[in-house]
C-alpha cells in the first residue's frame, strides 16, 4: 500500500465513509479519484499526509463537513475537484495560496465565506475556477483578474456584491467562459466594461444575468462571444445597432430588462444566431421584416413588449424556426398565411394581441407542433377540421376569441393533447364524445360559450370539474358539474318525414353514383395521359425547372474539376447555376436497370418531403438517355468524411448536434410526412453537412413508402452491411424500426469512430456488444481517442453523458422490433443532454 500512486474508483456506486487514517498508509499517492459514487461523511484530515498528491477528484458524492485545511499544504496539487457534494463552511485560506493549482472546482455545495483579496497573485497557475451554486458573499476581489491563465471563470449562483472593475479583462487573453449570473454585482461603466472584454478573443460564454448593468454600449458589438445572456439586469435605453457586428453569436438573451425603442434591423447580419430572446422589455415599433432574413434562427422570444402593427408575410421564410413567442404585444393584423408553411415548428404563441382573421385549413400543415396559443385575440371563424392533423400537439389554447360554429369531432384524433382551452368564444352545438379517447388530456375549458347537450362522462372527463363547463346555454350531465341531469329523449318520426325520406333517398343515391362514375372516368383519363409522357422534366412537385443544357453549363460539361464522388448509383458533380446558386448533380448510371429503378424510387420518396434536415431536391432531369437529381449543395460534405479524415475532427457537441438533426429527419420521415417513409440505408456517408454544420439526410435510392395503415413490408434490396436491422437482413422485413436500428449503430459509430465492419469485430464481438460491455465503467476505452484529446480536462463531465448516449444507442438496437425505442423519445433524450452540456459550458 505504501507505494501506491493511483487510487481510481469512479462510477462504481461505492458507499460508506472514508476512515480517518485512510491516507496514513499512502505517502506516495499522486492521483485520488472517487468521483460519482455514494460516499458519505467528511474528508479525512489525514489527506494532508499525502504530500505527493497532484489530482484529487471526489465529485458527485454525499460528502459533508468542511474542506480540510490540510489540503492547503499539498504543494504539488494541481487539481482539486469537489463539486456536487454537501460540503459547508468556507474554503481554507491556504488553498488560495497554492501556486501549483490549475483547477479548483467546488461548485454545487453549501460553501460560504469570501474570496481572499490576494487571490490573483497567489494562484498564478489557475486555469479553471468553479465556485458557482454556493453561498459565497462579499466582493469579487480585483486581484483575481490577474490570473492571466484563466480559461473558465464561474461564480454564478452565489450572493456576491460590490462593483466589478471596468477594465478587469485586459490580461485574460485565454478566457473562454465568464459566468457571474444570479449574484448582486454592479457594472458602473458598461462601455469600459465591454471594451475590456474585447481583449478576450476566445470568449464563448458570457452570462451577466441577475446583476446590475445601466445600458448596452456600442462597444458590445466588438465581443466575439457565441453565447451572451444579460437577463433581468435593469438594462435601459435602446439596443445599439452595433449588435449586428457580433457575427459569431449563437444565442443572445436580454429578457426581463427595461429596454425601449425599436428592434435593430442590423440583427439580420447575425446569420449564425439560433436563439434570440428580447422578451419582457418595453420594445416599441413593429415586428421588423429583417428578422426573417436570419436563416439559422430557431427560437424567437418577443413576448411582453409594446410591439404594434402587422406580422410580416415573410414569416414563412423562417424555415429554421422551431419556437416563436410574440404574446402580450399590440399586434393587430391577420396571421400571415405563410406561417402555416412552417411544418417543423414546435411552438407558436401569439396570445394577448389584437390579431384578426380566420383559422385556415392550412393549420393542418404544422405536423410537428407541440404548443399553439392564439388566445385573447379577435380571430373569428370556425375551428377547421384539418386541425386533427396536429398529432403532436400537446397544448392548444384558442380562448377569448370570436370563434363560432361547432367543436370539431376531429379533435378526438389529436392523440397527444394535454391541455385544451376553447373558453370565451361563441361556439355552439355539443361537446364531441370523441374527446373521451384522449388519454393524456389533463386540462379542458369550454366555459363561456353557447354549447348544449350532454357533457361526455368517459375517459379523462371523469376528472374535470364544473369550472371547465360553466356559463353555457344548455349543457346537461353529471350533477357534480353543476348542470341539469339530461332527460331521456326519444326521437319520433312523423309520417311526413318518413314519406320525404322514402322519396328523396333513392334520388340522392342515384346522384352520388353518377358523380362517382364521372370522377372515376376523369381519373383514369388523367392517369393515361400521365403514363404517355415519354421524356422530359420532373420537378418533384416543385415549380423549379432546370434543363439538361443548364445542368451541363453549371457543371462545366461534367468537368473533372467539378467531380465530387462516385457511389453505387453513379456520379455526383458540383455545379453553379446562372443565378449563382450552388447545386449538386447526381447523375444516374443508366447501364444498370437496378440503378435506374433506384432513381425512380428516390424521386417517388422525395416528391412530397420537405424538412430542414433532409437534403432538398431542387429538380430532376429525366429522358431516355440521361437521368439526374439536382440537389442543394452541402459545402461541408459527408459526416463520414469528417469522422475518418485526418484533416478534420468533430468535437462532442458537434457530434451530438449532428445526431439530433438526423433524429429529427427520421422522426419526420416516419411520422410527419403524409405517408411514412423508411430510408433503409442510414449511415454517415449518407448524411451531409451544410455550411453551418447542420446535418441533412440524403440518398433515398432504396427507400420504401409505407401504404396507409401498413407498418412493415418485404424487400429483396440489400442495404449496407453492418447498419441493417436483423429482420431486414434475414427476412427482408422493412419498417420504421429498421431505421431506428441503423440510427443506433450510427450513434455508436459517431462517438467511437469505429465502423460496424471494422476488422476488430470478428466472431462474437460486434460494435453493439463492444459498447454493451463497456457500460458503465469502461466508456473511456471505446470513445474516439480524438474526442478524448479535444475534451481534455472536461472528460469526466462528458463521460456521464456518454453513458446515456451509448445506453440510448443500445435501446435503438434491440433485436426485437417492438423493444426498440421510437425517434420522438430519442430526440427528447438527446435534447436533454444537449441542454445540460450547453448550460454547463463545458464543451
Amino acid at each position: 500500500m505504501t507505494s501506491l500512486r493511483v487510487v481510481k474508483f469512479g462510477y462504481n456506486n461505492l458507499n460508506g465513509n472514508l476512515p480517518n487514517d485512510f491516507f496514513n498508509q499512502l505517502p506516495q499517492l499522486e492521483n485520488f479519484i472517487l468521483k460519482n459514487n455514494q460516499f458519505e461523511g467528511s474528508i479525512p484530515q489525514s489527506i494532508g499526509n499525502c504530500t505527493s498528491l497532484i489530482y484529487i477528484n471526489l465529485a458527485s458524492n454525499f460528502l459533508t463537513g468542511t474542506i480540510p485545511e490540510e489540503i492547503g499544504y499539498l504543494d504539488k496539487l494541481e487539481l482539486l475537484i469537489l463539486y456536487n457534494n454537501r460540503l459547508s463552511g468556507s474554503i481554507p485560506s491556504k488553498i488560495f495560496n497554492m501556486s501549483s493549482l490549475t483547477s479548483l472546482g467546488v461548485d454545487q455545495n453549501s460553501l460560504s465565506g469570501t474570496i481572499p483579496s490576494n487571490t490573483g497573485y497567489s494562484l498564478p497557475s489557475l486555469q479553471y475556477l468553479f465556485l458557482n451554486d454556493n453561498n459565497f458573499v462579499g466582493n469579487i476581489p480585483n486581484n483575481i483578474f490577474n490570473c492571466s491563465n484563466l480559461i473558465q471563470f464561474q461564480l454564478n449562483g452565489n450572493a456576491f456584491t460590490g462593483t466589478l472593475p471596468n477594465t478587469a479583462f485586459g490580461d485574460l487573453g485565454l478566457l473562454k467562459s465568464f459566468l457571474i449570473d444570479d449574484n448582486n454585482l454592479t457594472i458602473e461603466d458598461s462601455h469600459q466594461f465591454f471594451t475590456s472584454l474585447t481583449n478576450c478573443r476566445y470568449l464563448k460564454y458570457l452570462d451577466l444575468s441577475g446583476n446590475h448593468i445601466p445600458n448596452l454600449p456600442k462597444s458590445i458589438g466588438n465581443i466575439t462571444s457565441e453565447y451572451i445572456r444579460a437577463q433581468s439586469c435593469g438594462i435601459g435605453g435602446y439596443i445599439p445597432l452595433e449588435v449586428g457586428n457580433m457575427s459569431n453569436l449563437l444565442q443572445f438573451s436580454l429578457s426581463g430588462n427595461n429596454i425601449t425603442g425599436p428592434i435593430p434591423p442590423t440583427f439580420k447580419r447575425l446569420q449564425k444566431l439560433q436563439v434570440l430572446n428580447l422578451s419582457n422589455n418595453g420594445l416599441q415599433g413593429s415586428f421588423i421584416e429583417e428578422l426573417c432574413e436570419m436563416k439559422s434562427l430557431g427560437e424567437l422570444y418577443l413576448q411582453n413588449n409594446k410591439l404594434s402593427g402587422v406580422l410580416p408575410t415573410c414569416l414563412g421564410n423562417m424555415i429554421s424556426l422551431i419556437r416563436i413567442h410574440v404574446g402580450s404585444n399590440s399586434l393587430n393584423s391577420r396571421i400571415p398565411l405563410s406561417l402555416w408553411r412552417l411544418r417543423d415548428i414546435l411552438e407558436i404563441n401569439f396570445s394577448s394581441n389584437s390579431l384578426i382573421g380566420i383559422l385556415p385549413p392550412e393549420i393542418g400543415n404544422l405536423r410537428a407542433i407541440v404548443l399553439l396559443d392564439l388566445s385573447r385575440n379577435q380571430i373569428s371563424s370556425n375551428i377547421p377540421t384539418t386541425i386533427n392533423s396536429l398529432l403532436t400537439l400537446q397544448n392548444l389554447s384558442l380562448a377569448d376569441n370570436k370563434l363560432n360554429g361547432s367543436v370539431p369531432k376531429s379533435l378526438g384524433e389529436m392523440v397527444s393533447l394535454i391541455s385544451l382551452d376553447l373558453s370565451q368564444n361563441m361556439l355552439t352545438g355539443v361537446i364531441p364524445k370523441s374527446l373521451e379517447s384522449l388519454l393524456y388530456l389533463q386540462n379542458i375549458n369550454f366555459s363561456y360559450n353557447r354549447l348544449q347537450g350532454e357533457i361526455p362522462d368517459g375517459g379523462r372527463f371523469k376528472n374535470f370539474t364544473a369550472q371547465s363547463f360553466m356559463h353555457n346555454d344548455a349543457l346537461c350531465g353529471d350533477p357534480r358539474l353543476q348542470v341539469p341531469t339530461c332527460g331521456k329523449q326519444v326521437k319520433k318520426w312523423s309520417m311526413e318525414k318518413k314519406l320525404i325520406l322514402k322519396c328523396i333517398l333513392p334520388i340522392v343515391v342515384s346522384v352520388v353514383l353518377i358523380v362517382a362514375c364521372i370522377i372515376l372516368l376523369k381519373h383514369n383519363k388523367r392517369r393515361k395521359n400521365k403514363n404517355n409522357v415519354g421524356r422530359g422534366l420532373s420537378t418533384l412537385g416543385a415549380p423549379r425547372r432546370i434543363s439538361y443544357y443548364e445542368i451541363v453549363q453549371a457543371t462545366n460539361g461534367f468537368n473533372e474539376s467539378n467531380f465530387l464522388g462516385r457511389g453505387g448509383f453513379g456520379s455526383v458533380y458540383q455545379g453553379k447555376l446562372l443565378d449563382g446558386e450552388m447545386i449538386a448533380v447526381k447523375v444516374i448510371d443508366l447501364q444498370s436497370e437496378a440503378k435506374s429503378k433506384s432513381f425512380d424510387a428516390e424521386c417517388n420518396a422525395m416528391r412530397n418531403l420537405r424538412h430542414r434536415n433532409l437534403v432538398k431536391i431542387i429538380s430532376s432531369c429525366s429522358n431516355l438517355d440521361f437521368k439526374s437529381l439536382v440537389m442543394e449543395f452541402m459545402s461541408n460534405g459527408s459526416v463520414d468524411k469528417w469522422l475518418y479524415s485526418n484533416n478534420y475532427c468533430l468535437n462532442f457537441l458537434q457530434r451530438l448536434n449532428i445526431m439530433i438533426d438526423v433524429a429529427y429527419a427520421l422522426e419526420y420521415l416516419h411520422h410527419g410526412s403524409s405517408m411514412p417513409v423508411v430510408h433503409c440505408d442510414l449511415k454517415p456517408s449518407n448524411v451531409l453537412l451544410d455550411e453551418n454544420m447542420v446535418a441533412h439526410v440524403s440518398d433515398f435510392g432504396i427507400a420504401k413508402l409505407m401504404d396507409e395503415g401498413q407498418s412493415q413490408t418485404l424487400t429483396q434490396t440489400l442495404a449496407t452491411v453492418g447498419y441493417i436491422a436483423p429482420e431486414y437482413g434475414s427476412k427482408g422485413i422493412v419498417s420504421v424500426k429498421g431505421d431506428v436500428y441503423s440510427y443506433g449503430i450510427m450513434l455508436m459509430e459517431i462517438f467511437t469512430r469505429k465502423k460496424p465492419t471494422d476488422d476488430m469485430f470478428v466472431a462474437e464481438l460486434s460494435l453493439k456488444t463492444w459498447i454493451s460491455r463497456s457500460l458503465p465503467n469502461s466508456i473511456m476505452e471505446v470513445m474516439d481517442s480524438n474526442l478524448v484529446q479535444i475534451t481534455g480536462d472536461q472528460i469526466d463531465y462528458i463521460l456521464t453523458h456518454m453513458s446515456s448516449i451509448f445506453s440510448l444507442a443500445l435501446s435503438c438496437c434491440e433485436d426485437s422490433l417492438e423493444a426498440r425505442i421510437n425517434m420522438a423519445d430519442v430526440i427528447a433524450t438527446l435534447i436533454k443532454i444537449n441542454t445540460l452540456v450547453v448550460g454547463a459550458n463545458t464543451v
